[in-house]
């Protein structure tokens, strides 16, 4: 499946967009290595950070299926509601405050960046996005611990799979590494 994509025009010049998927915190040597990335590009490049966002409501109800206890636990969630929004405020608040501090990040290396977070599946966000903003390349930033390597590079094999784009996957930077 290929989307289309579109060039954006500033001042007679095309912008090169590149959308980043991202798992937590874009740290200052996160940054720096993306947009040593692009350094030598000769039009604009513009940053769409997105980050997902965990659903609180549906990852206790997808653990209680999957522990089979649906039939014990089930009718309890209904009286765990007004908890679990509560937990979902503070998870999109800290999420994002991430993307918010990402994007300053980029911004105070004098690229041009925007971001917001999703609570769609990653490579749905992420195919959206790039279909939104007509992204030329995409870049995948996960944790370096071997279990979410595991886990997150399905979202690259998706993202190479569903989008017409070049497709990096990094790890980010642990500090103090």
């Amino acid at each position: 499946m290929m989307g289309t994509y579109r060039l954006v025009r500033t001042g007679g010049t095309e912008m090169y967009d590149v959308v980043l998927l991202v798992e937590q915190e874009l740290t200052e040597t996160d940054a720096r290595r993306v947009v040593e990335l692009h350094q030598d590009m000769p039009e604009p490049v513009k940053y769409h950070v997105l980050v997902p966002c965990h659903n609180a409501e549906s990852g206790v109800e997808a653990s209680i299926s999957a522990l089979g206890t649906a039939d014990l636990y089930g009718p309890g969630i209904v009286d765990q509601r007004q908890e679990l929004a509560e937990a979902q405020k503070a998870i999109d608040s800290e999420a994002k405050d991430c993307t918010g501090r990402s994007i300053q990040r980029l911004r105070d290396l004098g690229y041009q960046a925007e971001g917001g977070i999703s609570h769609d599946r990653p490579i749905d966000a992420l195919t959206a996005t790039v279909d939104k903003v007509g992204g030329r390349e995409v870049i995948i930033l996960t944790r370096p611990h071997i279990v979410a390597e595991f886990f997150h590079l399905d979202w690259t094999n998706s993202a190479r799979r569903h989008l017409g784009v070049p497709v990096l996957h990094l790890l980010e930077h642990e500090e103090g590494s």
